[in-house]
């Protein structure tokens, strides 16, 4: 009994060790800059982005039913501290090029893009992310957490934000960066 206790042990320590990666997470990512003062975070449950007039439709009120949670951390350039800005870029560019993130889309020029990855199937997105930057002003990224999200929902439900129905105000300090993109 004693050696199927070692051995049952042994083997539970080897497979934890062998399913911990080295690769950091974007989730690893953005707790660990929760607590620095160079980045803008804000994290929002979908209830509070739901404006007090909303007037959604019932495929609108669908579409968002299937949004958990978003998740933003935002880098702007202070005082032209464009080192600091590469290093951290160039850490979540790192993050957000793995393998279990897949390309929805690409845009931009040298000096601002952003790219849009997922995980999930393409019809049943788990997890949106929107990379931004700008060698000027700084960079963000967004995580869309949610359960079985489409890419064509999620543009009909951003037409909600021209009407109103969707209360993006608690992003507006992240928006600053990117006003003019």
């Amino acid at each position: 009994m004693t050696i199927v206790r070692y051995i049952v042990g042994i083997t539970l320590v080897a497979l934890s060790m062998l399913s911990c990666s080295n690769e950091k997470s974007l989730q690893q990512y953005l707790v660990d800059k929760q607590e620095d003062d160079k980045f803008l975070k804000v994290d929002l449950a979908t209830s509070l982005l739901q404006s007090d007039a909303a007037n959604f439709t019932a495929e609108q009120q669908e579409i968002l039913n299937t949004i958990k949670k978003v998740n933003v951390v935002a880098y702007p350039i202070k005082n032209n501290d464009t080192v600091d800005y590469e290093s951290e870029k160039d850490e979540l560019a790192t993050i957000i090029n793995q393998e279990q993130y897949k390309t929805l889309m690409k845009m931009g020029s040298n000096s601002r893009g952003a790219t849009l990855k997922y995980t999930g199937d393409e019809d049943a997105i788990d997890e949106l992310i929107i990379f931004a930057s700008d060698s000027d002003r700084g960079f963000a990224v967004f995580r869309v957490l949610g359960d079985d999200m489409r890419p064509d929902q999620m543009i009909k439900l951003m037409r909600s934000v021209d009407q109103g129905d969707l209360n993006l105000s608690s992003l507006s300090g992240v928006g600053e960066i990117f006003k003019d993109f």
